[in-house]
């Protein structure tokens, strides 16, 4: 079987740049979820403009973009350009888009992250959640990283927003190739890609103690 080639590299060396581990659940990249799972729910994140954002209140929303970023990672700060044309280029089309942020360094929390949005005029929700729970439920471990979520709200498509880290060279548009088939009413044809990016700081969950 030959090896597929992600981004110019072998998917072996592309995990290798990723220092992603071999996953035992889930999809082929992701350990927690697969395609076609039913999409976590989220509820009552802070966004940049003092609003909520919960994965119910987007019912309306043909398609559901997850993102998750930051502002601290090169290759997310890199990717916000393409992800603020998409976002403008679907917003007539029933496609919601919301950016996750859950590193908790400083130049990753609330503050830092409403400069960001007004600074580059984010069209898109810019959440935060303090408890990196939405990391934990969907998987995530690198920022970017993307989940498009169906009409059924089931996982349609997950892993890079394209074949280009840096957006410099981009050939393959796998996130929005897939919302195209969706909204054309067709198969997505690449539903899972290697995610490539920072890893998120995720903080060590604390073992309560049994009490005696």
């Amino acid at each position: 079987m030959p090896i597929r080639r992600v981004f110019g590299l072998s998917i072996a060396a592309a995990l290798s740049v990723s220092s992603f581990a071999p996953p035992v659940a889930g999809g082929e990249f992701n350990q927690v979820l697969d395609v076609g799972d039913s999409a976590p729910e989220w509820k009552d994140l802070p966004t940049t403009d003092g609003k909520l954002s919960s994965l119910e209140k987007l019912a309306e929303s043909k398609l559901v973009v997850l993102a998750f970023t930051c502002n601290s990672c090169p290759y997310a700060v890199d990717a916000e350009d393409r992800l603020i044309k998409l976002t403008q280029d679907y917003a007539d089309q029933s496609v919601a888009v919301v950016a996750v942020n859950v590193n908790q360094v400083e130049e990753d929390l609330m503050p830092a992250m409403k400069r960001k949005a007004a600074e580059k005029s984010f069209p898109f929700t810019y959440a935060f959640d303090e408890t990196q729970q939405i990391a934990r439920d969907y998987g995530a471990k690198y920022t970017p990283q993307f989940f498009l979520i169906d009409q059924d709200r089931k996982i349609a498509y997950m892993g890079s927003l394209d074949d280009s880290p840096d957006g410099r060279e981009v050939k393959d548009t796998y996130l929005e190739d897939a919302i195209k088939a969706l909204l054309d009413d067709k198969e997505v044809a690449v539903k899972e890609t290697v995610p490539v990016g920072c890893r998120i700081r995720m903080e060590r969950l604390r073992r309560s103690r049994r009490s005696r």
